[in-house]
């Protein structure tokens, strides 16, 4: 059986993302709807699979991380921050496959991969 996980790592810092908001959406026929939210552990990860089993489907996702809200928490600027929340959209064709979706960030940029 495959799995949708994740991971956040703060590069500004070297550590991490604990406590960072992440919500989970699925594309439903052009309509999007709220199938998780999760907050990381203290190794930056869900302390489970976003998805896996029978809820772990074919189909369009959208990863949010509310990186402004991470940010903020940690003594950065709570104003306008540059990025706010980062999504990342992807499709998902093989359910029997790990999807492992990776966040690297900073206040000022980001980067994912499809991870293993």
């Amino acid at each position: 059986m495959g799995a949708l996980t994740t991971h956040v790592l703060d590069t500004a810092n070297g550590v991490p993302a604990a406590d960072m908001k992440i919500e989970l959406w699925v594309d439903d026929g052009g309509e999007k709807k709220l199938i998780k939210t999760a907050f990381t552990n203290k190794d930056g990860r869900l302390d489970g699979p976003a998805l896996s089993g029978e809820d772990f489907k074919t189909g369009r996702y959208e990863l949010l991380f509310y990186v402004a809200d991470y940010f903020a928490s940690k003594g950065g600027d709570d104003g306008l921050a540059f990025l706010n929340v980062v999504p990342i959209c992807f499709g998902v064709v093989d359910c029997d496959s790990h999807y492992h979706v990776p966040l690297l960030v900073s206040p000022f940029s980001y980067s994912t991969y499809r991870g293993s």
